[in-house]
């Protein structure tokens, strides 16, 4: 499955800023923003965005880190994509991923992360796959 090149972002501001390119794009979670962020957040951030900016294709991916509870919480809300480290219930969970169509990663694509200092300057180039970005995060 390929995807738009993913950003990484840490609030409704990040989303704006990566959605303001108009090209399309993977919003990635912060790793684990799961569990300390929860799938609500998540899902009504990523519905806002998508709201302020309905002409921009996006694609989501929330980060699990290890919480097999909050993967399936998450595919209770409708998450297409999630990640979720290998843990004892991986294969359940995998299964209820499948189960309703959504897709389950093992490890986070790679991915700018806005909270780096000068990753806006590379946003677009990133979103256009060009050049090569140091401060990716892989």
């Amino acid at each position: 499955m390929i995807h738009p090149p993913a950003v990484i972002i840490h609030g409704l501001a990040h989303a704006t800023v990566a959605l303001a390119p108009g090209l399309p794009v993977t919003l990635l979670s912060a790793r684990g923003a799961a569990l300390y962020a929860g799938c609500l957040w998540w899902h009504t951030m990523v519905g806002e965005a998508r709201r302020r900016h309905p002409e921009v294709p996006v694609t989501d991916i929330l980060d699990c880190l290890d919480g097999a509870g909050r993967a399936m919480a998450a595919l209770r809300m409708g998450q297409a994509i999630l990640i979720l480290d290998r843990c004892p219930a991986w294969a359940d969970v995998a299964a209820a991923a499948a189960a309703c169509g959504a897709t389950l990663l093992e490890t986070p694509p790679p991915a700018l992360d806005l909270a780096v200092p000068k990753s806006r300057a590379g946003l677009r180039g990133w979103l256009l796959r060009l050049g090569d970005f140091p401060h990716v995060l892989s």
